[in-house]
C-alpha cells in the first residue's frame, strides 16, 4: 500500500468518526429541546392575589387570581397581571438559557445575554436576576470530544474566534477527504 493512500484511509476513519460524534450530539439536542418543551415558571405576585404559569417561549399556561384579586378595580389588577405574567415569562426564559447552556457550554454564554438583556428591560441589577439562576451541571460525557473547542476561539484572546489556518499541501486525494469533511461543495 501506499503512503498516500494509507493517508486517505486515515483521513476517512477520521471523517466517520467526526460523523459518529456530529450523531451523539443531534442526539444529545433532541434530549435539550425535550428539556425546554418541559420547561414551566411560575411567579406570585406579592400580595399572592394571582398566580401565572409560563412555559417555553413565553407561552402562558395558566392564570390565577383570588377572591381577593378580583375585588380589586380593572386598573389595579389589570397591573397585577401584566407584572405578574413579566416575572413568569422572564423566569421561563431564564429557565430555557440555562438549559441550552448546559448543552452548549460555556463558550456560548447564552444564560449571561438573556441576564443581560432582563436586567435592561425590567430595570434590574443582573446579580439579582443571576441569585434566582442555578444552574444544573450538565452530567459528564465520557464520549465527548473536547478537542474541536481550541477552534471556537483564539486562545490567546478568547473572545477572538480563531484565524483559519493557511492552506497546506495536500494530495488531490486528502484535499477531496478535506473538502468532503468541511461540507464544501466542489
Amino acid at each position: 500500500m501506499s503512503a498516500e493512500f494509507d493517508s486517505l484511509v486515515a483521513e476517512f476513519e477520521r471523517f466517520q468518526e467526526q460523523g459518529r460524534k456530529a450523531e451523539a450530539r443531534l442526539a444529545a439536542y433532541d434530549g435539550m429541546r425535550e428539556e425546554i418543551a418541559a420547561v414551566e415558571a411560575v411567579a406570585t405576585s406579592p400580595d399572592r392575589g394571582v398566580t401565572v404559569t409560563a412555559g417555553p417561549g413565553g407561552a402562558i399556561r395558566n392564570i390565577q387570581f383570588t377572591e381577593e384579586a378580583l375585588r380589586r378595580g380593572p386598573q389595579a389588577l389589570s397591573a397585577t397581571v401584566m407584572a405578574t405574567v413579566q416575572a413568569a415569562v422572564a423566569e421561563g426564559a431564564r429557565r430555557q438559557a440555562e438549559t441550552v447552556q448546559r448543552y452548549v457550554g460555556e463558550d456560548l454564554n447564552i444564560l449571561d445575554q438573556v441576564l443581560e438583556t432582563q436586567a435592561e428591560v425590567l430595570g434590574v441589577p443582573v446579580e439579582q436576576l443571576r441569585s434566582a439562576t442555578s444552574p444544573a451541571p450538565r452530567p459528564a460525557d465520557p464520549d465527548e470530544d473536547f478537542a474541536d473547542r481550541q477552534f471556537a476561539r483564539d486562545e490567546a484572546n478568547p473572545s477572538r474566534p480563531a484565524q483559519s489556518p493557511p492552506p497546506s499541501s495536500l494530495s488531490p486525494g486528502q484535499e477531496f477527504l478535506r473538502k468532503l469533511y468541511d461540507g464544501e461543495d466542489h
